[in-house]
């Protein structure tokens, strides 16, 4: 009997023609040996193959490529989300500290609170002045009367009187007036702020004025 006929071999032969033509399509296969009764009381070795079906590998590996989209996507969306936090957050802080540089607090209507507010805008507008050399120089020229007017001087003369806390003529009001203040000689905030701008040109500061000025 020839070796292709032999029971055992031909099994093994179409097996093994089997097994490569799985690894070359699918790379992967599974080997079992099992030991089976031959026909003439002895014992021969049966070799069987499992291949994996190709629709099977075909879909584990849409399956994970799947899985591998999706996480891609979740990382995509989480630093999406972080950044416009981060930008929300940026914005609302920077809409907060503009809010707060803006706002102007509520001063009293009195000289503390006149002197008070021209400091803040005179600090708006880089004027230099204090509140002790401010107050000095209106308690000696207006005593704290914001209507306080000078009908004898010099000024007074030339039909420009001296006016308000700081008694300031109208031309060196007009000239020295700060945008954001009332443009009326009368008004201690405006005058204030005027009179410290005026000064802080011709003098250096309000608080280098000691005599009339």
């Amino acid at each position: 009997m020839s070796a292709s006929s032999t029971p055992g071999h031909s099994r093994l032969t179409k097996a093994y023609k089997l097994s490569i033509a799985g690894v070359a399509t699918l790379g992967a296969a599974a080997l079992a040996f099992s030991v089976v009764p031959a026909g003439n009381g002895a014992q021969e070795t049966q070799q069987t193959v499992a291949v994996a079906p190709v629709a099977w590998t075909q879909s584990i590996q849409q399956n994970l490529g799947a899985q591998h989209a999706v996480a891609d996507q979740k990382a995509k969306d989480a630093a999406k989300a972080q950044a416009e936090a981060q930008a929300k957050k940026d914005r609302e802080a920077k809409e907060a500290a503009s809010r707060s540089a803006a706002r102007t607090p509520v001063f009293a209507n009195n000289l503390d609170g006149w002197i008070k507010e021209a400091l803040f805008i005179m600090k708006r507008e880089g004027i230099p002045g204090t509140y002790s050399g401010i107050h000095r120089n209106i308690m000696r020229e207006s005593s704290g009367n914001p209507r306080a007017i000078n009908l004898w001087d010099i000024n007074a003369k030339n039909g420009i009187p001296s006016k308000g806390l700081l008694q300031v003529i109208q031309p060196t009001f007009n000239t020295y007036h700060v945008k954001g203040t009332k443009f009326d000689l009368y008004d201690p905030v405006a005058n204030i702020v005027a009179a410290c701008n005026y000064a802080a040109d011709r003098y250096g500061s309000m608080d280098n004025v000691n005599s009339a000025y």
